[in-house]
């Protein structure tokens, strides 16, 4: 009891300095999983603090585990632009416009990437002045797509990084 007590306090103690989105010039870095029907990767975010609530940057993901696609289908294998996604993202900080606690950070935003025109909604909460974790989820409003990208009705290797995914994992401040 006295060690969970312990670890308790010192958590509590290294929360205190913490902030989640400092305003212009703040840079945070972001790097986690991303889960996604047939698939999942990294995820990896950068940030850059242009105003009291604006920040702008990219974000990019690499699916590694691809559910395998039958070439009796049609499909062929997903090959490194199937997998790979870039984005640049605008993001709405709202946290202190919200009124909530300043190691917490609320932030939706918009991206236009390789793959589609998209929105995110993300929360990061802060345990240190350098160091919180991080959720995200990400949705497409407009895909680029010819027909040919999806003449089968199943899961085309063209849609990966083109439908709703959810990534977590830890942000740092820069």
């Amino acid at each position: 009891m006295k060690t969970l007590f312990t670890f308790i306090l010192a958590l509590a103690s290294t929360a205190i300095f913490a902030q989640a989105y400092t305003g212009k010039g703040d840079t945070k870095f972001q790097v986690g999983v991303n889960l996604q029907e047939n698939g999942t990767g990294i995820n990896a975010t950068y940030d850059l603090g242009v105003g009291e609530n604006i920040s702008f940057g990219f974000s990019t993901i690499y699916l590694l585990g691809v559910t395998n696609f039958s070439e009796d289908l049609g499909f062929e294998e997903a090959k490194f632009l199937d997998r790979f996604d870039l984005r640049a993202r605008f993001n709405a900080n709202l946290s202190n416009v919200l009124n909530i606690d300043e190691n917490f950070d609320l932030y939706p935003g918009l991206n236009l990437g390789l793959k589609n025109f998209g929105g995110h909604l993300g929360a990061r909460y802060f345990f240190t002045e350098g160091f919180g974790l991080y959720s995200e989820l990400q949705i497409p409003f407009a895909s680029y797509k010819n027909e040919d990208d999806y003449e089968i009705q199943e899961v085309s290797r063209k849609q990966l990084n083109d439908q709703f995914n959810v990534s977590i994992g830890a942000v740092f401040s820069l």
